[in-house]
């Protein structure tokens, strides 16, 4: 059975935006799904994030069935996760919704908290031999994150990447080519 494991950004909750929209659509299609309310969401670290994926994602469920969604932050918090996982572990894939690297107009209270995530270096290899399917939305009036960050993204990753128009930082509660993609990524 696909199962599918969502992260959501800063600031947010399992209830947040499209989250619950599409879990619900997933379900109605038999796909088993998690998704996290993440720990201390308003000042997001790297180990207690990936530690609480590590927590909550049993390893021996871990196989090419298994999927993730991430937004924001949450994407990196997904790379993280991939990066420490045992050698033997295969995913099937990741989908990443305005992913990044590197932010966009950060208050300096912001820049702090993204400081440790914009810096500490990601392990490619390490990830990508864990999973080597993704694809990944942004938008192109997104203020925080840039359409440059797509370019990243396909070298680093291999990641097909779908650039929507007017979708700022995906924030809103459908996203239904987030759906669509899916549903065909899976």
């Amino acid at each position: 059975m696909k199962k599918v494991y969502m992260v959501h950004g800063w600031g947010g909750s399992s209830e947040d935006n499209w989250f619950p929209w599409l879990t619900a659509r997933l379900e109605e299609k038999g796909i088993k799904v998690k998704t996290f309310d993440m720990p201390d969401t308003d000042n997001p670290k790297i180990e207690e994030w990936v530690g609480h994926l590590r927590e909550n994602i049993p390893s021996d469920e871990i196989d090419e069935q298994t999927y993730f969604i991430g937004h924001s932050i949450g994407c990196q918090t997904i790379l993280r996760f991939l990066e420490k996982l045992h050698r033997d572990k295969k995913t099937g894939g990741c989908i990443f919704v305005a992913p990044f690297f590197k932010l966009l107009n950060q208050s300096p209270e912001e820049l702090l908290i993204a400081h440790p995530w914009e810096n500490t270096p990601i392990d490619f290899g390490r990830v990508l031999s864990h999973c080597d399917n993704f694809l990944a939305f942004f938008s192109d009036d997104d203020e925080e994150v840039s359409l440059e960050e797509s370019n990243k993204f396909k070298e680093k990753l291999g990641a097909k990447v779908i650039i929507e128009k007017n979708k700022g930082h995906f924030d809103g509660e459908v996203q239904e080519r987030i759906l669509e993609e899916t549903l065909k990524f899976l």
